[in-house]
């Protein structure tokens, strides 16, 4: 499985593209980061950054896009700007007929390093032993990146499984409601009596 990891952001924005095999061997394909001179317009920079995704997507056919969710920061600038580059990645992808995966930063840094809380410097060397890379990725964003498709690597198979759970337990409620519905609806109906067959009262009449 190809995974294109994407660490949106307006001025830097990380691309990785890492392959898993069985298990958890993963190795990297390529790596870089797409700039956007701050003081031009924000279309623009969006289109340029679409640009680039739509070209990676084109060249290396990942099969699936991992993008990192935002969460709230304290500057709101910034997190507009990685909003909106998360949504034209994500719109990029989908034209191109990919799955799109959020993953939020503690899941990445938990799946790459052991811990929710690891700092970037702890996460772009272990992204480095991971991938068995000759030099560190610089800057932290293609570490990111990296990182993101790792994670997605890892736990893949994982979020497939909860969902073949979900849906067999959602078919299983569904058929439990259904008999439940025939029951109470032969509950309401009550025997039903054969047209024209002689009741008990005029039997014994008779």
């Amino acid at each position: 499985m190809r995974v294109l990891g994407v660490d949106p952001g307006l001025t830097r924005c990380g691309l990785g593209l890492v392959e898993g095999g069985g298990g958890r061997a993963v190795r990297a394909v390529a790596v870089d980061v797409v700039r956007t001179p701050p003081d031009a317009e924000v279309a623009e920079r969006l289109g340029a950054v679409a640009d680039v995704v739509e070209a990676w997507i084109a060249e290396h056919r990942p099969d699936v896009v991992a993008v990192e969710r935002v969460f709230a920061q304290h500057n709101v600038r910034t997190v507009m700007g990685t909003a909106q580059v998360g949504g034209v990645v994500a719109l990029v992808a989908g034209r191109a007929g990919l799955p799109v995966a959020f993953h939020t930063p503690s899941e990445v840094k938990a799946a790459v390093t052991g811990s929710g809380r690891a700092g970037k410097e702890q996460v772009t060397a272990m992204v480095t032993r991971v991938l068995a890379l000759d030099t560190a990725p610089r800057p932290a964003d293609a570490a990111d990146a990296l990182a993101l498709a790792v994670c997605h690597c890892w736990r893949a198979p994982m979020i497939a499984r909860m969902a073949e759970a979900e849906a067999r337990a959602a078919e299983v409620a569904k058929r439990h409601r259904a008999r439940l519905a025939a029951a109470r609806k032969a509950s309401r109906s009550g025997p039903q009596s054969t047209p024209g067959a002689p009741t008990r009262a005029g039997k014994a009449a008779r």
